[in-house]
């Protein structure tokens, strides 16, 4: 039976509308639009990478350098910003000789900008660990990551003992080196904090003096003072953040010592211990060990942040597992510094003020 022309006709047309959609009267016109840009990522998560024991930065103009123990070469990272830090490249800028005594073993390297030149201080050996001591070189270049590094030497007071973590504070138009050290010549896992004079960034005056020793419990599991960072406040108030207790233990957590205003860093009762550690571990926030930290400034200087590693589990002790992490911190009424604790892993925290624009 054949169809008749009409009913064809009007086939058609159903189908025409059901495949393109006819709409009806009044109905408002249908847009096809492409979804608004969500714009920058406003915030991160820790860890900055998945290892980097010992983490340090510098800031200088609107970069950061960044460095962290490699153990047997030096590494620099260049960003403008800290949270992005997994797409900046840690380029070898110094390699040690194969043979020697700080040809083995570099630990906690520091870069500092002083006298306008670059010196980074690391801890090396020959392999023994009993010879560790501290070391620097030198580059003239603006930037770090370029130009030419050359050696120093040792620096060391004349007691020449055990070093590592080395450290500057730069307070009343003075330079003073501060490390940790051994009160003898053979006591590992017993670590003090010394100080001493500079003369210049790679010469120190005279015998060390000790500032700081294990004496409250949270600083005897391991018998261990170590990693010295300063930290200023807005008036001069000078602190150093200290790592307390062994890296191989999940106790290992930040103390800090206060020098007084106007008081003599050489002096030692110029510097008060406060009681109690001021950023420790938080197994909730898989933070263990948290410690050997640094500090530094957002990108528009509105905010202060905290660098540090810590373990994501529990009993991972000195190993690679250590990551970078940072944080924002604030300052009590007294102006005395506030960590907080360990933000988790899985924290969206907001960038560094002035990295989103």
């Amino acid at each position: 039976m054949r169809t008749p022309k009409h009913l064809l006709f009007a086939l058609c047309c159903f189908l025409l509308c059901s495949s393109a959609g006819c709409k009806k009267e009044n109905e408002p016109e249908r847009q096809t639009t492409t979804p608004p840009s969500t714009g920058p990522e406003t915030t991160f998560t820790n860890p900055l990478l998945p290892s980097g024991p010992d983490p340090w930065v510098a800031q200088k103009d609107s970069f950061y350098y960044y460095t962290h123990t490699l153990g047997n070469r030096i590494g620099l990272a260049k960003t403008k910003h800290m949270s992005q830090l997994k797409e900046a490249t840690l380029q070898t800028v110094w390699t040690p000789p194969a043979q020697g005594l700080y040809s083995r073993n570099l630990w906690a390297p520091e870069l500092h900008y002083l006298n306008g030149k670059w010196y980074v201080y690391f801890a090396a050996d020959g392999g023994q660990d009993a010879d560790h001591r501290m070391y620097v070189i030198e580059n003239s270049a603006d930037d770090p990551t370029t130009g030419t590094w050359e050696f120093k030497g040792k620096i060391s007071d004349t007691s020449d003992k055990w070093a590592i973590d080395g450290t500057v504070l730069e307070y009343n138009d003075e330079q003073y080196f501060l490390w940790s050290g051994w009160r003898g010549n053979n006591d590992p896992g017993i670590q003090q904090l010394y100080i001493a004079r500079m003369t210049n960034p790679w010469t120190l005056e005279g015998e060390r003096v000790m500032i700081s020793e294990p004496v409250y419990p949270w600083e005897r599991n391991g018998l261990v003072n170590e990693g010295p960072q300063i930290l200023k406040n807005d008036n001069g108030q000078v602190f150093l953040i200290y790592s307390a207790s062994g890296c191989w233990t999940d106790d290992y957590a930040l103390g800090m010592l206060t020098l007084k205003e106007g008081g003599n860093p050489l002096k030692p009762s110029d510097w008060t211990k406060s009681p109690n550690p001021v950023f420790s571990k938080k197994p909730a926030n898989n933070a263990y060990g948290p410690g050997h930290n640094g500090f530094f400034k957002s990108p528009d200087g509105t905010e202060d942040w905290i660098i540090y590693h810590a373990n994501p589990s529990q009993g991972q002790g000195c190993s690679g597992s250590r990551s970078p992490r940072i944080q924002k911190f604030t300052w009590n009424a007294d102006g005395t510094p506030n960590f907080g604790e360990p933000a988790a892993l899985s924290s969206q925290l907001l960038r560094p003020s002035g990295e989103v624009k």
